[in-house]
């Protein structure tokens, strides 16, 4: 009876464990989706910022041209009023000229302050041609730099369209990006999903089938004392030889899984609630479960895995499995957990 309650023991795995390390990896990875698109967010956002700049630089040259346009349209209407005046005083003076030319013509006898007024219309007729030519060629002028002006403000407007048609053309390879680095972290985590599956399955097979070795949730379990005698950090003849199958699976795994997926093998040690005597090598369960931890990392690099590939950590009695002083629990709760994850 007591051999077929111990069976009963074996057969009862604990899924809680596994399920809180499941959602932890399901946050873990909602967390770094929300990374990625903050990230993707915050390039657009400085990649509109400098678009606006640089339609705010443009917008702001047409307003100067504009105005200097408007002013420029008023110099030229300046200009032609002017004109129009001198033409309108040439006129006039040509008018009087020839009334007087023909009161002369009429009258022989006119006297010399006649000729002198003809003398004096004829000079200031001679100096209204000479300011009409120099305002027709100052029209001129301001035409062509009309017409330059309207030549560069429709240079910017086309500038202006490229740049928005390229904001929108960055704006659409933002989004597609953000959706392919979406898709593709969802194929890493299925794929290192796919490989610590198979990794799982390579140690129930090489690892002998005892009660002190188990899979809880995503992580391997190796009781204390099946690598270390109690209160040290020295692996012992029998853990030396499972952490050597142990190293021959990740070196095979190792050849699988592709170079861009960036994986480490966690080690994590895990003591009862029992406080140390303090008269030993460590002050405390902390203490002892990172030594652990660093002990069986630098047994599998001894055997060829890389350190790149491993990580140690020590969780002291804080992490327990099973909660409670029983002889039982504290049993349980004295751990070593490998676990396959992203670094």
């Amino acid at each position: 009876m007591a051999l077929a309650r111990g069976r009963r023991r074996e057969r009862n795995v604990d899924y809680w464990p596994g399920f809180v390390d499941a959602l932890s990896t399901l946050l873990l990875a909602i967390m770094f989706l929300l990374s990625v698109f903050v990230l993707a967010q915050f390039l657009l956002s400085r990649e509109i910022s400098g678009k606006d700049e640089v339609l705010n630089r443009l917008n702001s040259q047409i307003n100067e041209l504009t105005q200097l346009l408007a002013l420029e349209r008023s110099n030229t209407q300046d200009a032609e009023d002017q004109l129009a005046s001198l033409q309108a005083s040439l006129s006039f003076a040509e008018n009087e000229r020839s009334r007087l030319e023909n009161l002369l013509a009429a009258g022989s006898g006119a006297d010399s302050a006649a000729r002198e007024q003809i003398g004096a219309l004829t000079g200031e007729l001679a100096d209204e041609r000479q300011i009409s030519q120099r305002a027709l060629s100052q029209v001129e002028l301001l035409n062509q730099q009309i017409s330059a002006l309207r030549r560069q403000i429709a240079a910017l407007e086309d500038a202006l369209d490229v740049s928005e048609s390229r904001d929108r053309e960055s704006n659409a390879k933002i989004a597609d990006l953000g959706r392919r680095l979406n898709v593709a972290l969802a194929q890493r985590v299925q794929e290192l999903n796919r490989y610590r599956s198979d990794f799982f399955g390579r140690l129930r097979e090489i690892l002998s089938d005892r009660e002190n070795i188990r899979i809880v949730g995503d992580r391997f379990v190796f009781q204390s004392e099946v690598l270390f005698p109690s209160g040290s950090d020295v692996i012992n003849e029998a853990g030396r030889d499972e952490m050597a199958k142990l190293a021959a699976a990740i070196i095979d795994l190792r050849r699988e899984i592709p170079p861009e997926i960036n994986w480490v093998l966690r080690v994590d040690g895990h003591t009862d609630n029992v406080p140390l005597s303090g008269t030993g090598r460590y002050r405390d369960n902390w203490e002892l479960s990172s030594a652990r931890a660093v002990s069986v990392v630098k047994y599998l690099i001894a055997q060829g895995v890389p350190a790149v590939h491993l990580v140690a950590a020590g969780f002291g009695e804080f992490q327990p499995l099973v909660e409670g002083d029983t002889p039982d629990a504290r049993n349980r709760n004295r751990r070593i957990e490998l676990k396959l994850t992203e670094r």
